[in-house]
């Protein structure tokens, strides 16, 4: 007989505060380490130059991971003008450069403004979006570069920091599929200087912060039986995740029909996605309301106790 795969004993959100020169996939690996759990997923890659905010999920919370993905997220970012790089960040090989010796901090804010709001941006040929079932950083690194379609995104804050000249300090907060290093090519062109991404830190994700963030060295210092023992106060509950979402209170035969993915009859319920619990607190997962069926429809079947 084929072996069962083991079940998770650990189930929640991390908030790490990645290092730079980790990848995003390195930090998955170590916390699969870390924790004995082979189910750990995280949400929003960032490269490895870039530190900051990088929720992992782990056990069940993994299958809730995708909606975390959707938030915006903000950033604190160097930008480099005057020098224009073969990735256009600071790790790629200089192409080109320009005198910057006409701008000044209020030139720089004016070419700000035009990127708020709704935007159409190109990604970068160094980004994780796949063509033909080949990412584009494999195809960078070939030294091919294909066209992409412009995507819509959005940025809802973008502020100077600070000027020093030939670095602008930004906080930009952004859509998810937003690219700072897109943001830092696409400004470089608005003032004919060119420009690269110099530093980044992701400051939030979602809700969470670098005030929630774990740092990979102190997640070191901990042992298997320390992240078994302790994993109420290092680790937030799976439904940390959907705190815009409403919540599903079911009775006892309704979370038993959820449990076998049936779908909960009301008449009351609207086309919206729900955090299902059982009344002794447990979460029974996600749901999606079908208003003219007047029913919630199981879109994750989990069991969590808080």
């Amino acid at each position: 007989m084929a072996k069962q795969r083991p079940q998770a004993r650990l189930h929640g959100l991390l908030v790490i505060d990645k290092p730079a020169g980790w990848t995003s996939h390195d930090v998955v690996g170590k916390i699969r380490r870390l924790t004995g759990e082979r189910q750990v997923g995280h949400a929003g890659t960032l490269d490895p130059m870039a530190t900051g905010v990088l929720p992992v999920a782990v056990g069940d919370g993994a299958r809730a991971i995708e909606y975390l993905a959707n938030e915006s997220k903000s950033y604190e970012a160097e930008i480099v003008f005057g020098v224009e790089t073969d990735t256009q960040d600071a790790d790629g090989r200089v192409t080109s450069t320009s005198s910057i010796n006409h701008l000044d901090a209020e030139t720089v804010e004016a070419a700000l403004a035009g990127f708020r709001g709704p935007i159409e941006q190109i990604p970068p040929m160094h980004a994780a979006i796949k063509i033909d079932g080949v990412k584009l950083y494999e195809l960078a690194r070939q030294g091919i570069t294909v066209e992409r379609a412009a995507r819509s995104v959005v940025i809802h804050g973008l502020d100077l920091l600070a000027w020093h000249p030939p670095v602008a300090s930004i906080r930009v907060h952004c859509s998810k599929g937003f690219y700072v290093r897109a943001l830092a090519r696409d400004l470089g062109e608005a003032l004919g200087v060119g420009a690269h991404l110099g530093n980044l830190v992701r400051i939030s994700t979602g809700p969470f912060t670098l005030c929630n963030a774990w740092t990979m060295s102190e997640l070191g210092q901990l042992s298997r039986d320390d992240f078994s023992e302790q994993w109420s106060s290092i680790a937030l509950h799976p439904d940390a995740m959907l705190q815009e979402l409403g919540a599903l209170i079911l009775d006892e035969e309704s979370r038993q029909r959820w449990r076998h993915g049936m779908p909960i009859v009301d008449a009351g319920c609207s086309d919206e996605r729900v955090s299902v619990y059982a009344l002794d607190g447990e979460w029974l997962g996600i749901g999606r309301g079908e208003q003219e069926a007047g029913r919630w429809a199981p879109e994750k079947v989990v069991g969590i106790r808080g």
